[in-house]
């Protein structure tokens, strides 16, 4: 099973590279796959790359039920 988890990408390098932060941990990752990311979007992160821009309610959402699953566990 593989999981993708959205996160924010904080800060632009260079070479198709970001910075993106998730619960506080930050991380450096590629946007190769990804077109046009800024900083403040939410992405899909999937070891260590983006896949796809994600809409920022809705990475909000899947964030809320990772929390919550965390709580139950």
């Amino acid at each position: 099973m593989c999981l993708a988890i959205p996160a924010c990408i904080v800060e632009l390098l260079p070479n198709d590279m970001a910075r993106i932060e998730l619960d506080g941990v930050r991380k450096e990752i590629s946007l190769s796959l990804v077109e046009d990311a800024k900083v403040g979007d939410y992405v899909i992160v999937h070891v260590g790359y983006a896949l796809q821009l994600l809409d920022p309610e809705e990475a909000a959402q899947t964030l809320s039920l990772f929390a919550e699953l965390a709580s139950q566990a």
